[in-house]
Formats: C-alpha cells, sequence, structure tokens
C-alpha cells in the first residue's frame, strides 16, 4: 500500500512509480510556470515573444514536451520543485519555439 504524503492529491500507480495527481492549487502552479518558461524561452530566442497569452500557451505547452523528453533522457531533477519545473518547462518552450521557427519558414 502506497502512502499518503500530507499536502498532497491521493497518489495513483504508474508504469514508471508514482504519479501526484492535480490538487486544487495546481492550475495556478501550471500557469505560473508556464508564464515563467514562456517567457524565458522568448527572452532566449529572441524575436520569439507571443506576448502575455501566447508566452503562456507556450510555456504550457513546453511543459509537456520538456517532461517528456526530460523523462526519454532519464535526466536527473535540479534543485527543488519551481526550479526543476521551470528549467524543464523551459527546455520544451525552446524545443517548441524552434519547431515553429523551422516552421515558419
Amino acid at each position: 500500500m502506497q502512502k499518503q504524503r500530507p499536502g498532497l492529491a491521493p497518489v495513483a500507480a504508474s508504469r514508471r512509480g508514482i504519479v501526484i495527481m492535480f490538487a486544487t492549487n495546481s492550475l495556478i502552479v501550471i500557469l505560473i510556470v508556464g508564464l515563467v518558461a514562456g517567457w524565458l524561452a522568448g527572452q532566449i530566442m529572441k524575436g520569439s515573444g507571443f506576448g502575455l497569452i501566447g508566452d503562456l500557451v507556450v510555456g504550457i505547452i513546453g511543459a509537456f514536451i520538456g517532461t517528456w523528453l526530460w523523462d526519454l533522457l532519464h535526466l536527473p531533477t535540479i534543485g527543488n520543485f519551481w526550479i526543476n519545473a521551470i528549467v524543464i518547462s523551459t527546455a520544451g518552450a525552446l524545443v517548441l519555439l524552434f519547431i515553429l521557427r523551422i516552421i515558419k519558414r
């Protein structure tokens, strides 16, 4: 039986271990991390800024891409939750902006 960690939503078993299900405040976390990651990716790739809503969308989609790539490459976690989430989301957003830039040409 899996232990319930205090302050987190119930956990579910998956192929690779334990997955934390969304809590009620996770939407706010997703929006903050997505916005920061999208903005950072836009700053790193000059001329790729899409405004507030565009950066948010790029950051959220980048979070999915970054998490998939991070898992695929078996890369370690970096620092605490916030730093790790922002780095992984920014990496995914950079990949997304790179692909969008190639398609745009």
